[in-house]
């Protein structure tokens, strides 16, 4: 039989990414969102917008690179990543946010303060982005999704004030995994702020005005 080898090797592919910037003349910070798995930067938007208090900042979306088609609606919805490949999907990941970072600095679009924000699967990404992106944030904002092992595992790595959001009916991002996380967050020093609210693996009221708080506690108006 003859024997089966397997490279890797890198290619190109077209990120995108959704702004939107209030009509204010002072600067304003940016909040950076990451979709959950098999959605897009437009749902994103969409609820970054809902958030109270929303339009003291410039909300940005990013899509995720690995887009397929909803068989139920055709939408085109993307993921982060898959375990194949897992580390160069992270390298790559982190690199694709430095560059929308990079591309949003040179249109002088929002100031120098920052919060990620992730929802199920983009979670993931908002602590990486925390982690290992090019810019200090003064929060992170994870709702239905775990901390990544590449971050709670490095202990080297600092990380900002986090608020929690976690439906009491979640089936996936459940308690246990919240007690898993909070006792990595805590080990370490971090700050962080939990809300349980009625719901399931999803976006509430409860928690937009959770996220509200938060935000204008990190990011006060100058």
């Amino acid at each position: 039989m003859p024997e089966i080898l397997r490279r890797t090797i890198p290619a190109t592919t077209v990120g995108a990414y959704l702004v939107s910037v209030p009509e204010q003349p002072r600067p304003m910070p940016l909040v950076v969102g990451f979709h959950g798995y098999g959605q897009n930067a437009e749902a994103c938007l969409a609820e970054l917008g809902r958030i109270p208090g929303s339009l003291a900042f410039v909300l940005v979306a990013v899509q995720a690179l690995h887009r397929f088609y909803n068989t139920r609606n055709q939408d085109v919805v993307g993921s982060w990543m898959t375990k194949l490949d897992r580390e160069q999907a992270i390298s790559d990941n982190v690199g694709y946010v430095t560059s929308v970072l990079q591309a949003l600095a040179g249109d002088r679009v929002g100031d120098d303060r920052l919060v990620y924000l992730g929802f199920s699967q983009g979670t993931s990404m908002a602590y990486r982005a925390a982690a290992r992106g090019p810019r200090m944030a003064q929060g992170i904002i994870a709702l239905g999704g775990d901390l990544p092992s590449d971050v709670g595992d490095d202990s080297a790595i600092t990380l900002p004030p986090v608020l929690i959001g976690r439906g009491l009916r979640d089936d996936w991002y459940t308690e246990d995994k919240l007690a898993a996380d909070l006792d990595r967050l805590r080990a370490r020093g971090s700050e962080v702020e939990i809300v349980r609210y009625d719901g399931g693996h999803e976006w509430t009221d409860e928690f937009r005005n959770a996220a509200g708080t938060f935000l204008r506690r990190v990011l006060p108006a100058r």
